[in-house]
């Protein structure tokens, strides 16, 4: 191993595209600047789609000035929390960038949490306004008593389609379950009906780039979902960052696959505030499984996609894929959770289509790392190098601060102006997670030398087998290239002689058979003996968040209630 090569010397940068700088020299601009730049310079261009209905630059500023001066007349001003409960629709989009106009702090929420989630999340976040779905409407009324919220805005699915769509949803839409009738409420109001009421405001609040602009709640995959501080600075500076590493894509021209949930962050950042600082199109899919993606893609020919691993397994495992035309599609990208080698191989055999592969945390907006798009290879199985303006590293897993060698396994850790101001309310949390600036992940990983950095696993979840540190994601990566197995996932159980040892889910592709002992004798010339898997359970499918991302938490906790 080279010596000369070090964590300083920043050997990713040779993998840089030609035009991607180092560092950027970053303009002093809110998400509502880019919004009213785009607005302005492109205003005749589309961007927002939704299932055809489409609403354009100038729609979209007008649109966020009516609920600007609606959240004004309900009493919302700097630093209040609103909090949004709403799939890629319309308004999820323009409350957004309305809340971000009058200074409040926007709270995204998954329609999927159940009530017990949703009540921290608000009361944890101070929300005083939400804005949902009629779907929810009624069941947010009766979880209002319990939360600080005061006022609740509802929407529908049906608000924004074309002709002949809106007349059939009208007709069918109750009926096939996708609206609802709400009951009349004291503080409740119709999205529409409140933005007809009210002429465009211009009012803009006078912040600073350290305000907080979010509250982003972590997945709760590894306890208490806690919310994440987000500042002006963090999500400016990230757009900032994604779009100085495409230099060859024009503003004003590209169109985005909007599939990723703009609740989540990934989603938010490379599906919502990128397109949007780029005046670009945002093709909204609210059901993006693979049937839904295809088809998109086949009739509305985006040019970028970036998507989570289960949508393109979902993708690759639809008869559709062949006769979809993947040639409109600039760039892939992955992120959220690992990718395995045997699914991008599979993917891009199928597509013709070429998957970049990234890394990024709530915490951190979410990107810290692509792999290179042009320039520098396209290392499969790596999360890629740091993004400009990003610094990372390698640490001692036991003390979180030794800088361990070049090509060996540690923490992985980031600074960056992407990363958080802290977690609300968790002044012990932030202790733990921020020192002197630096991001500890929690991810086990390595960086070799041409700075390519590898994600082993979460150091959570690691297994101690016999006193041999055995990661999970190695297991995976074995059984994904089986070819009979769709997906996979591997925990640590206790082992009466080991300590512990490792029990891996599959669910198998349709209409295929294997035994638990194929599947073990197939991982033994694979792994180290420490490694196999002591027991295998088949499974219809697997756990997994709004996003796609496999809960190796829930496998865990179901498997210590039994």
């Amino acid at each position: 191993m080279t010596q000369k090569v070090t964590y300083q010397s920043k050997p990713w940068l040779n993998s840089y595209e030609t035009g991607v700088p180092e560092y950027i020299d970053f303009e002093t601009l809110f998400l509502v600047d880019f919004l009213e730049r785009s607005a302005t310079d492109f205003p005749g261009n589309t961007a927002l789609i939704f299932q055809g209905y489409k609403v354009s630059y100038r729609e979209l500023d007008r649109m966020v000035g009516s609920m600007v001066a609606c959240l004004q007349e309900m009493g919302i001003k700097k630093g209040d929390s609103v909090a949004i409960l709403l799939p890629n629709v319309i308004p999820c989009v323009v409350a957004y960038y309305a809340i971000m106009r009058v200074g409040a702090v926007a709270v995204m929420n998954n329609p999927l949490y159940t009530d017990r989630e949703l009540t921290h999340q608000f009361n944890d976040s101070g929300a005083s306004l939400l804005i949902t779905l009629d779907l929810l409407a009624d069941r947010m009324v009766a979880l209002r008593k319990t939360t600080g919220i005061k006022k609740i805005i509802y929407t529908s699915i049906g608000d924004y389609l074309p002709f002949p769509k809106n007349i059939l949803f009208s007709l069918m839409g109750k009926r096939k379950k996708m609206a609802a009738d709400v009951a009349p409420a004291p503080d409740l109001y119709q999205w529409k009906a409140l933005l007809a009421a009210h002429a465009p405001s211009d009012f803009r609040e006078e912040l600073s780039w350290d305000d907080v602009a979010m509250y982003q709640y972590t997945g709760g995959t590894t306890g208490v979902s806690k919310g994440v501080m987000l500042t002006h600075r963090n999500l400016s500076c990230q757009a900032q960052q994604i779009q100085a590493w495409f230099p060859g894509m024009e503003k004003g021209v590209e169109s985005l696959l909007g599939a990723l949930p703009f609740f989540h962050i990934f989603g938010l950042t490379t599906a919502m505030n990128l397109p949007i600082s780029m005046g670009w199109t945002i093709v909204l899919v609210p059901k993006p499984q693979g049937t839904q993606l295809l088809e998109t893609i086949r009739k509305f020919r985006p040019t970028f996609a970036p998507l989570v691993p289960t949508m393109y397994i979902s993708m690759a495992n639809d008869p559709a894929i062949e006769k979809t035309d993947f040639s409109c599609i600039k760039g892939y990208f992955s992120g959220s959770a690992p990718l395995p080698a045997e699914v991008i191989r599979d993917f891009e055999k199928r597509s013709g289509a070429v998957i970049a592969e990234g890394f990024g945390m709530t915490e951190s907006c979410p990107v810290t790392h692509i792999n290179p798009f042009h320039g520098g290879a396209r290392k499969v199985g790596s999360i890629g190098v740091p993004v400009g303006d990003t610094l990372a590293r390698i640490v001692d897993i036991s003390d979180g601060v030794t800088e361990i060698p070049v090509g060996e396994v540690g923490e992985l850790l980031i600074k960056g102006p992407q990363v958080m101001k802290g977690y609300l309310n968790r002044d012990d949390a932030t202790a733990e997670t921020l020192c002197d600036g630096w991001l500890h992940t929690g991810d086990i990983a390595k960086m070799d030398e041409d700075g390519y950095f590898f994600i082993v696993d979460r150091k959570k979840d690691m297994i101690i087998s016999g006193g041999y540190n055995v990661y999970p994601r190695d297991i995976d990566e074995v059984l994904y290239e089986h070819p009979k197995v769709q997906e996979a996932c591997t925990i640590g159980i206790s082992h009466a002689h080991r300590g512990e040892a490792a029990k891996a889910f599959v669910v198998l592709k349709k209409g295929e058979t294997v035994t638990e002992k194929e599947l073990i004798a197939y991982c033994s010339d694979k792994l180290a003996k420490y490694k196999w898997p002591v027991a295998i359970s088949f499974r219809a499918d697997l756990p997994k968040s709004t996003v796609g991302k496999i809960l190796r938490k829930e496998l865990r906790d179901e498997e210590n209630a039994h």
